[in-house]
């Protein structure tokens, strides 16, 4: 059996899914050969240097499961892009690129957080290009504590201020690039995150049946996708 989840956002703030998310770890996902998780596990991440206790505590949690013999894929979110080997060594984890191919259910199945999908949110694309450059994440690495807490406040405040203002077809996927990305890996099933609009859309890629798996976020109910004998199954749960 195979575990995706996404979109945790993970803060103190929110303890009723962090007592889920550990509640999760414990008693399903020990169960698993593998999780996978796939983007803004955490609300925000400044640096592996700036962890604080809470963090080092799901660092823990994450690590108690992997030295039970699940194996944990981390991939990055637009919120935790900066989670980096320091923590992925503290919670036993492996760091997943975006994209990535991995066999799943008998087949080459592509990850992605889905962000990179939005490319009709041209401000957000540009802005990802930015602070995804070897040389700005080098810089933002760089940069005092104190300082990169300001930005990613400031960050937080004006991307929700934007996506409210946003039309719903510009801050989802971008429907002509699902098929063009899922044909130059050569896949017929992609799973992503980031929108938070759980569901399993059917497409054509090059003539071929084909699907794109979108993974719920955890706020109102967690999500989990199992992926077993009987197939690939998301459904929620109650926090």
């Amino acid at each position: 059996m195979i575990l995706l989840i996404s979109d945790l956002h993970l803060e103190e703030q929110r303890p009723d899914i962090t007592r889920a998310f550990v509640h999760f770890l414990q008693t399903r996902a020990p169960q698993a050969e593998a999780l996978y998780i796939l983007g803004d596990f955490f609300e925000a991440w400044i640096g592996d240097d700036g962890m604080t206790p809470f963090q080092h505590e799901i660092a823990a949690a994450l690590r108690q499961l992997s030295d039970s013999g699940t194996r944990i894929f981390l991939m990055h979110g637009n919120r935790d892009f900066l989670i980096g080997r320091a923590f992925c060594r503290e919670a036993g984890c492996t760091l997943l690129q975006d994209p990535s191919i991995v066999q799943l259910g008998g087949e080459p199945v592509l990850l992605m957080h889905g962000d990179s999908l939005c490319t009709l949110d041209v401000g957000y694309m540009k802005l990802r290009r930015l602070l995804r450059n070897p040389l700005s994440l080098f810089i933002l690495r760089n940069l005092p504590l104190a300082t990169r807490h300001k930005l990613a406040r400031k960050l937080r405040s004006e991307s929700r201020a934007q996506t409210s203002m946003k039309a719903r077809e510009i801050i989802d996927v971008t429907p002509d690039e699902v098929p063009r990305i899922m044909a130059e890996f050569g896949v017929r099933t992609l799973i992503h995150g980031h929108t938070h609009r759980p569901a399993t859309h059917e497409l054509q890629v090059d003539g071929r049946d084909a699907r794109r798996i979108v993974l719920g976020d955890w706020d109102r109910q967690g999500w989990a996708l199992q992926i077993d004998e009987s197939g690939f199954q998301q459904a929620p749960f109650p926090l």
